[in-house]
């Protein structure tokens, strides 16, 4: 996986004119040899199984990240974890090195400047292998690449990612 989308990607042209419209810089993710994310055919059959409920789970509502990642969790059987994006961040993601980024770990943020809701309350996404994220945005689920996404939302806070509920599914 590269460290970030091609400069000439339309999407990352876009985000950096937006954020630089607001005096912001992008964050970029910066992957080296041998710390890649791991790749969805890596994943155990647990993991496999949250991504699986992910790709079947309904949008939630606009500024529900979190309670999209919580319903994906309960459907999955692995039980309810309440809480904001902030919250799931300040318990469980503890990583930054992308080498440790499993498939079926959040990736949040605490905060980001996207709405006034955002700036409280963060953002918060599960990665579902090959360097893609899903999560729960104003108009629907969505997949995304992991380095445009935390570019996106790593605007304010660095990107960390865990095990939600400190269930290691790997």
């Amino acid at each position: 996986m590269a460290d970030a989308p091609a400069q000439t990607d339309p999407r990352v042209r876009r985000l950096d004119a937006a954020l630089a419209d607001r005096g912001l810089e992008a964050r970029r993710l910066n992957v080296t040899p041998g710390h890649e994310p791991e790749r969805l055919m890596d994943a155990t059959r647990g993991q496999r199984s949250v991504v699986a409920h992910a790709k079947g789970m309904p949008w939630t509502a606009a500024d529900s990240c979190a309670a999209w990642v919580e319903d994906v969790f309960v459907w999955s059987g692995l039980g309810r974890e309440v809480g904001d994006a902030r919250e799931l961040y300040e318990r469980h993601c503890t990583l930054s090195d992308p080498g440790e980024l499993r498939v079926g770990m959040i990736v949040a943020v605490p905060t980001c400047p996207y709405s006034p809701a955002a700036l409280r309350h963060g953002h918060v996404a599960l990665y579902v292998g090959d360097g893609m994220v899903m999560d729960s945005a104003d108009r629907g689920v969505r997949t995304v690449p992991l380095a445009l996404w935390y570019e996106a939302y790593g605007v304010t806070a660095e990107p960390r990612w865990g095990w939600m509920r400190g269930i290691p599914l790997a």
